[in-house]
């Protein structure tokens, strides 16, 4: 249990006030308030789930609300704000939507929609109807839909001179569901032509033109520019600044930020592990989000994986078992099937599995795009960004160099590609299975029932052949499958430094009984290679392990198991050999 005076960890939060009043942590993003004032007024950003977007939401609900006005102090007395605040401070109504809140069923999702906004009507109704005549709630709900509404507390705003921040959370939530789980149809009928959803975003862009307006700003957020582009088609409503570099940081944790909190917990006897441990274990698994090419020396962590990693520390002296938040893994299944790959493994598949080979991909990122448009390698690849699924590591010939930032992450792209060969009934295999032989891998050191396993459900299932035939496929391949265990880090050579062998069974740090890493060299052989060729490449393999054996990353990271080195050799699909090199080879 924390002391009474030391603030709370605010895991699962996104409620400004309570943060504030109740005495938890808070990482003070109140330094983009001008930021966000003086880039646009009607303000768009996209950025992954579970990565502070409705906390910040909350944020400004509470610095701009007029109600607030005379409870500056109590709210953001600590935050830098407070010493520089800007002129527009507490002048607005707040107008609030949050569509995660709208059930996605094609029979309830209209009726849902409009249950939702009424609620939201409701509120601001009790937050402001005194500042309106007599009859304005029951005016406001005489009107039978959310766009009559919408018009109503606009002109009565307009004729008593107030003036309206509207702010939309999660605004792509419900049709993505629809996306994902009905199908293009039904997404159709709601954010094209006149569907519900692109008429409610047309009385929104009428009220923020022409003179006596009310709206006079707005900000929205979400995961993807997708349902932007299909209910605002035919004019902008908003700026959108996703790959802004000024707002890099505006969401997520910077690493000082994050070391900032840790040692606050530490100095205060919170927190038993050392600050620089606790960073280099949360840092490959949450850290390396960069969303714009112009901020490449700045990566942030994913805010919400980085507080329930620290929130178990505090609660009970050391790291979670399982480093990945069960909650992230419900986000990504539900994106998984947003960008599910077709049964007839087209461009999307080779992207994927592009990445899953080299690590990386190069794209131009489109800032706006329509679901008839996602096809497109490039908006492909943008959607996957947007997602947090890829993060930008530079620039090349004017393209984003997009990387997996992430072992999270890296499970999840592991999946997608798993999956879509075997929903195309190409390659199946028993998971369970395949993890006990890991088991006995990191355990026993008995190593070759693994290659021999994967070995003989690929002479089983002859489809997935034409899919392995390649050095890069036959890697791409096994680190798929082989990183969907969870006994081992699979860390690829692009992963390390040039150079290195070609994976590395890196221990679980969750694991200090692990008997046994590994370092693997995979070769391979083209159909028509003879024999012969076989010892040259095993010859070769030989001395780049006992190379690498004493590299600092492995000798840094193994802690108590025992390192051994093995090869294993591919001719097309078929494993032909398999070996281990012995250290007191060198």
């Amino acid at each position: 249990m924390m002391a009474n005076n030391i603030k709370n960890i605010p895991y699962g939060l996104s409620d400004y006030e309570r943060i504030a009043r109740d005495n938890y942590y808070y990482v003070d993003k109140t330094h983009f308030i001008p930021l966000i004032e003086q880039a646009a007024s009607y303000f768009f950003l996209i950025r992954p789930r579970r990565f502070g977007k409705s906390l910040l939401l909350n944020m400004l609900d509470s610095y701009y609300d007029i109600n607030n006005a005379d409870r500056f102090e109590e709210l953001f007395g600590e935050r830098w704000i407070y010493q520089n605040p800007t002129n527009l401070r507490a002048k607005f109504l707040i107008l609030r939507f949050n569509f995660s809140a709208v059930d996605s069923h094609p029979e309830r999702l209209e009726t849902s929609f409009e249950e939702h906004c009424t609620e939201q009507f409701v509120i601001f109704a009790n937050r402001y109807e005194h500042l309106f005549q007599a009859n304005f709630r029951e005016e406001l709900m005489k009107r039978g839909s959310a766009t009559a509404r919408l018009q109503y507390i606009n002109g009565c705003a307009s004729e008593q001179g107030l003036r309206i921040y509207l702010i939309i959370d999660e605004y792509d939530n419900f049709t993505n569901s629809i996306l994902a789980n009905i199908g293009k149809k039904a997404y159709q009928e709601a954010t094209h032509g006149d569907g519900f959803f692109r008429f409610f975003f047309n009385v929104i862009k009428v009220m923020t033109t022409g003179s006596g307006m009310a709206l006079e700003r707005m900000f929205i957020t979400g995961v993807s520019p997708i349902t932007l582009d299909d209910v605002t088609s035919g004019f902008n409503i908003g700026t959108n600044f996703t790959t802004d570099a000024q707002f890099n940081n505006i969401v997520g944790f910077s690493e000082p930020e994050l070391r900032t909190m840790l040692e606050y917990y530490h100095e205060h006897g919170m927190l038993k592990m050392d600050v620089d441990e606790m960073i280099k274990e949360m840092k490959p698994w949450y850290d390396n989000y960069c969303f714009s090419t112009k901020s490449l020396s700045e990566s942030m962590y994913n805010s919400d994986m980085a507080l329930y990693y620290i929130s178990h520390c505090l609660r009970s002296g050391y790291p979670p078992e399982e480093m990945i938040d069960k909650n992230i893994r419900t986000d990504y299944n539900k994106l998984r099937h947003l960008i599910k790959i077709d049964k007839e493994l087209g461009q999307n598949f080779s992207v994927i599995r592009e990445i899953v080979e080299t690590g990386q991909t190069t794209a131009l990122l489109n800032s706006g795009f329509s679901v008839e448009q996602m096809v497109d390698p490039n908006n492909f690849k943008s959607l996957l960004y947007y997602f947090g699924l890829l993060s930008i590591q530079g620039r090349y010939r004017g393209d984003a160099v997009l990387i997996i930032p992430n072992h999270t992450v890296r499970e999840q792209i592991y999946t997608y590609l798993i999956e879509s060969l075997s929903d195309s009934d190409i390659f199946r295999i028993d998971f369970y299975q395949l993890g006990n032989l890991i088991k006995e891998m990191a355990y026993q050191g008995e190593w070759k029932p693994v290659f021999s396993f994967i070995a003989s459900e690929l002479e089983k299932q002859s489809r997935v052949r034409e899919f392995i035939d390649g050095e890069a496929h036959v890697k791409g391949f096994l680190l798929a499958y082989l990183g969907m265990t969870h006994y081992y880090m699979l860390l690829p050579e692009y992963e390390l430094a040039k150079g290195y062998a070609d994976f590395y069974f890196q221990p679980s740090t969750q694991l200090p009984d692990m008997e046994y890493a590994y370092l693997l060299e995979v070769k391979y052989l083209k159909r028509a290679d003879s024999d012969a060729h076989i010892t040259t490449l095993k010859e070769e393999a030989r001395a780049q392990l006992l190379k690498y054996a004493s590299d600092n990353i492995v000798t840094s990271t193994i802690g108590e198991a025992k390192l051994r080195l093995i090869t294993v050799v591919f001719r097309g699909w078929e494993l032909v050999e398999m070996e281990e090199v012995f250290q007191e080879e060198c």
